[in-house]
């Protein structure tokens, strides 16, 4: 084995932060000092609202007093199914301060995914959002033996064999607060806190057993890096049923910041983001090439060469101003002008006022990233995945590099294997899969999480991502290719939505392209075309505007690792169709096998 990230001992929480011992106490602790300040904003009807950490705290107090009267013991299970609203972190804040665990299912998982997550995981009670969730819930009710109670979060879809969110409150009000805080306190570290999971680009998910301690060890080596600060606004629309959303609510939380939740819809998220104007705004690649693609399209093409320019004078500018150098008075003209006829306007797509973007779960393109961090929107990658409780190595502000994913987050370490796999340790790395013992132990062996990621560390300890070990393609003339470069030189496409490599044992890499609805159609509008996907996808035109792409892609590539067809599907991938994970990854193993025949007639 070779290479190291550098590991520190245990870290303390900050003095700002809420000086919880475990996620029990958290939300507690936190709705006592800091109690009047911001912690939660959403949108009802036409207006946005806001809760204090006070309000907050009797809430959580409610359901946590509402569980208990149900008959949840300490150590029970209790499942979340629902998307990312402010009920969601109520809820599970809640079960956890009653000494329960939290086991989040994904909003979009079919009642058959439903029913293993709430019956792998014994879950006495499941909290569902509306009617529809709670349907999943009813159709698989007779095979899960420990299920006892199902509460809907949406008044509306009260029925006999449910009780309300607000029922459930209205029975914790005549509770015990005594009581309450004997549940919390008695939370130990090594308790686990909530089991995710994993989402899995094969087999059925596994539960990762996260404990208190893992993502009190996060939180530390976070708050270290000054990830967030006290009164930041965080923008959230991931799904927190996912290991990255979880953390950001944790992180706003226990540091006195304000979640600010989506209203659920992908085409509002720049609309709300200029509404809200975070501060902070965590989210995945493919949201930034979206933004990315909204942004590049609005520059005319007699101006794409002077705007690659103004880029350039942007990277230099604020390169020196990171490093704390002075910017010579020629180049800050030059810069000021480009600033605001080009910078300004990409900024106040994010609202105007984030002072750090963070993306995870996938590869991001480099381009993308300069980009944005040229407009004064510094977009830092970081890294890691459910096993480790979110976080094994993040990027900051004054230490980041493109093409990287950072630096160890502090109290972890990072090491590469012989054959290249990214290797972790440290208070972070879960405690195990739920009832799956010899899962657990081909993943974390003398202490050593296997991501099955490959990587390398460079002399400064930052870590580039090289591929996953299970995504390596060996074409038949044995040369072994790494398909998320082309894959994401083709996602800058404006046109393009997904792009998935075929190649395993094959002659050469061939290409299964999704068309992104949103750009092709109004282009497709101009040039007197069908405006229907399935149409667009077997047009001449289209064909011949993404082989032009690909060329300009393949010309970045040796002639071996070039796609030599590609075939364009008449839909995209979606996460309902089992194509793509909620972080919308691609789940390569199930597009290979569901397009087999699509693979074949390229190579026939």
């Amino acid at each position: 084995m070779q290479g190291s990230g550098s590991a520190t001992a245990a870290l303390t929480a900050p003095e700002h932060t809420s000086g919880a011992a475990t996620m029990a106490d958290l939300l507690p602790l936190a709705a006592e000092r800091f109690a009047e300040h911001p912690a939660v904003r959403f949108k009802r009807g036409d207006a946005w609202q806001e809760l204090s950490f006070a309000e907050v705290g009797e809430i959580v107090r409610e359901i946590a007093l509402g569980l208990i009267d149900l008959g949840v013991a300490a150590g029970e299970h209790v499942c979340i199914l629902a998307n990312t609203r402010p009920e969601w972190t109520f809820a599970e804040f809640g079960i956890v301060s009653a000494g329960a665990v939290a086991v989040p299912i994904y909003p979009t998982n079919s009642a058959k995914e439903c029913e293993w997550v709430a019956g792998n995981s014994e879950a006495a009670v499941v909290v569902c959002e509306d009617h529809a969730q709670a349907e999943k819930i009813r159709a698989v009710r007779a095979k899960l033996p420990a299920l006892r109670q199902i509460v809907v979060i949406d008044s509306e879809a009260a029925a006999e064999d449910t009780i309300t969110l607000d029922a459930l409150r209205e029975r914790g009000r005549g509770g015990d607060r005594a009581e309450w805080v004997a549940r919390y306190t008695a939370v130990k570290p090594e308790d686990p806190f909530t089991f995710i999971y994993t989402s899995g680009t094969t087999g059925p998910p596994k539960g990762c057993v996260l404990t208190h301690a893992n993502y009190r060890a996060v939180l530390n080596g976070c708050h270290a890096k000054d990830i967030i600060q006290p009164g930041e606004i965080a923008y959230l629309y991931l799904p927190l049923a996912h290991a990255f959303a979880l953390l950001v609510q944790l992180l706003c939380i226990d540091g006195r910041g304000t979640i600010a939740y989506w209203t659920g819809q992908t085409s509002k998220i720049v609309p709300e983001l200029q509404e809200l104007h975070p501060t902070w705004f965590p989210s995945v690649p493919r949201i930034f090439e979206k933004i990315y693609t909204l942004a590049s399209s609005a520059i005319p093409d007699d101006r794409r060469a002077e705007a690659q320019e103004a880029i350039k004078v942007g990277l230099k500018v604020r390169g020196l101003q990171a490093r704390g150098e002075e910017v010579p008075a020629e180049l800050q003209h030059a810069f000021e002008q480009v600033d605001e006829k080009l910078f300004a306007p990409i900024r106040a797509l994010f609202g105007g006022k984030v002072r750090q973007a963070v993306t995870g779960a996938a590869p991001i393109a480099r381009e993308i990233l300069e980009f944005f961090y040229a407009a004064g929107i510094p977009v830092l990658e970081g890294y890691g995945m459910t096993e480790s409780a979110t976080a094994i190595s993040y990027s900051t502000l004054d230490s980041f590099r493109f093409g990287t994913v950072g630096r160890a987050l502090p109290g972890v370490e990072i090491k590469i294997a012989a054959d290249g796999e990214i290797l972790a340790r440290g208070g972070n790395i879960f405690a195990g899969y739920y009832r799956n013992d010899e899962a657990t132990a081909d993943t974390v062996i003398d202490g050593w999480l296997h991501t099955g990621d490959l990587g390398s560390l460079d002399e400064d300890g930052f870590l580039s991502i090289t591929g996953r070990k299970k995504d390596i393609i060996i074409t038949a003339g044995g040369k072994n290719l790494t398909p998320a470069n082309l894959e994401n030189d083709m996602k800058q496409s404006r046109w393009v939505s997904q792009a998935v490599m075929h190649g395993d044992r094959r002659p050469f890499p061939v290409m299964l392209i999704t068309l992104d609805a949103e750009e092709i159609v109004p282009w497709a509008r101009e040039h007197g075309l069908p405006e229907d996907i399935p149409s667009l996808a077997t047009a001449p035109e289209v064909r011949a505007l993404i082989q032009q792409h690909l060329d300009e892609a393949n010309a970045h590539y040796a002639q071996v690792e070039q796609v030599k067809k590609f075939s364009i599907l008449d839909h995209d991938l979606t996460q309902e169709t089992g194509e793509l994970t909620p972080t919308m990854k691609v789940k390569r193993n199930v597009v290979n096998e569901k397009y087999a025949g699509r693979f074949d007639e390229l190579y026939s």
